[in-house]
């Protein structure tokens, strides 16, 4: 394990992202094992994987450097699931005369990267949105006056908000999801608890079978929440669950998992419907919900993929009509192909049962539940 006599330097998950986003020449190594790969990992241009036992095996039999791609960019950033093997491997590449630095707290620590970034304001509202990259989820905070509503938070930052709103000058007094999500824990019941706001759900939601569903408020399409001075509106956006709900305020509608940018959603995540019965109900509110706004708003999904750009993932509807197939089909073509899915988003099942108040977990096993890819998107 790594020691006080470390050679090699650190790099934190904050400044590899920003080296990433910018282009900046770097290998990126991970020593972690394939099936640990397979389920999640960092995207970047160089990636290279090599596992940990190779660089112990060559500790000893020859030179850990020969180990590397012939590709390889220096800096060379090495990360293992916590920052402690890749502490190792780090050393020895140093040793071999390797520009060679170790990812701080490994992918744990990848994994509570959350930035903020202003999506919309007009001077009297600001629409804020959240993004992990480790796994793409988006959420929202609405500020308004002396108010902040959150849209669709992660257990894992709860603490987060309660700072963000001490920082924006605003009482988070309204917590939403926009529906039961099954590749995230949702944070609504414990910032509910840590703040005092208002936590809400969509009836449809509730009516799934949320075990403590007369805790929450509840809303339908065309109730509005108010936030200070801003107006979020509930739209009905079904498909992907019957429950989904979008709000609109301002000019941004935030379409949780209804429409993203790359695509939209799968219909195969809730338990008791029928894939294909969603997949045309999805259908519907593409080309009747979603046509009662206009070409200029600015759609700010729930989901985005796991890159490390920092700029908002936010579109505008017109642009998403144009660029994305699945506008131009008819009913039965986008049936066959947004019912077509790959895997599960990992532990859905599980995650399910907690969001809908059917299990409790502490946070930790929380965090470790909802690592990795969100895979909440059928193709585009």
């Amino acid at each position: 394990m790594a020691t006080d006599t470390e050679r090699a330097g650190q790099v934190t998950p904050t400044e590899l992202r920003r080296r990433l986003a910018a282009g900046d020449p770097l290998t990126l190594l991970d020593v972690r094992d394939r099936t640990e790969i397979e389920r999640w990992r960092i995207e970047a241009p160089n990636y290279h994987h090599v596992p940990y036992m190779k660089f112990v095996a060559a500790g000893v039999t020859g030179d850990v450097a020969d180990l590397l791609p012939a590709d390889v960019r220096e800096l060379v950033v090495v990360v293992c699931p916590r920052g402690e093997a890749s502490a190792e491997v780090a050393d020895q590449l140093v040793d071999a005369g390797v520009d060679a630095r170790n990812l701080a707290g490994g992918m744990e620590a990848w994994a509570r990267l959350y930035d903020r970034t202003v999506v919309w304001e007009d001077g009297a509202t600001t629409v804020y949105q959240y993004h992990r990259p480790a796994s793409g989820c988006l959420g929202y905070a609405i500020v308004s006056g002396a108010e902040m509503a959150v849209i669709d938070p992660l257990r894992a930052f709860t603490e987060r908000y309660r700072e963000d709103a001490d920082e924006l000058g605003a009482t988070l007094t309204v917590a939403v999801d926009t529906h039961v999500h099954a590749d995230h824990v949702s944070g609504v019941r414990a910032l509910a608890a840590a703040t005092g706001a208002t936590p809400v759900l969509p009836q449809r939601a509730v009516e799934r079978g949320v075990a403590d569903g007369s805790d929450f408020e509840t809303v339908t399409d065309g109730d509005e929440l108010a936030i200070g001075d801003a107006t979020l509106r509930a739209v009905a956006l079904p498909g992907h669950t019957t429950g989904m709900t979008g709000f609109a305020v301002g000019e941004v509608l935030l379409t949780g998992d209804s429409v993203f940018l790359d695509g939209v959603a799968r219909p195969d995540l809730q338990e008791d419907a029928d894939p294909t019965e969603q997949a045309r109900t999805l259908y519907a509110t593409l080309t009747e919900c979603l046509d009662a706004f206009d070409a200029d708003t600015l759609i700010a999904p729930g989901h985005t993929d796991a890159g490390v750009d920092t700029a908002p993932r936010v579109a505008r509807l017109g642009d998403l009509r144009e660029r994305l197939a699945v506008f131009g089909m008819d009913e039965a073509a986008f049936v066959e192909r947004v019912t077509q899915v790959g895997a599960e988003p990992a532990n859905a099942d599980r995650i399910v049962a907690i969001n809908c108040g059917r299990e409790s977990v502490d946070d930790e096993t929380a965090f470790e539940l909802e690592l990795g890819p969100n895979n909440c998107s059928a193709s585009g």
